[in-house]
């Protein structure tokens, strides 16, 4: 059997998250989260938060992929039990690998972080 999510599935919710933003159908988890992440990596939220999450989502792959293996449930209300996708992408924009995390459900794109990827630290 093969984990969750195939390579297919991913691309499938990537062309999703791109058509929910093109629909202007985005909404975030935690506004405060997200601009407070936007300042740190030196974009205006206001301005330009479509035009980063599109460069990212063009950006995003299946081998991006660093979600888990079947997709976490959300635990917030507005998006409680649906699955969450997560994707590390190398940006040329902010010269480092940006973590995006989003659900998709009937065309609505909910964004939970959009911020540096901040790998775990491997234990010694």
């Amino acid at each position: 059997m093969i984990p969750r999510p195939s390579k297919k599935e991913l691309f499938g919710k990537l062309r999703d998250a791109r058509s929910a933003l093109l629909a202007g159908n985005v909404f975030l988890i935690d506004q405060g989260v997200i601009a407070e992440d936007a300042i740190e990596l030196g974009y205006d939220i206001g301005d330009e938060f479509y035009k980063v999450l599109q460069e990212l989502l063009d950006a995003a792959s299946p081998a991006d992929y660093v979600g888990g293996r079947p997709p976490q449930r959300a635990y917030k209300p507005d998006i409680e039990g649906l699955e969450l996708f997560a994707f590390a992408v190398e940006s040329s924009r902010f010269g480092c690998r940006v973590y995006l995390k989003f659900a998709i459900v009937e065309e609505l794109l909910w964004i939970v972080s959009l911020h540096p990827d901040r790998p775990e630290k491997e234990l010694s």
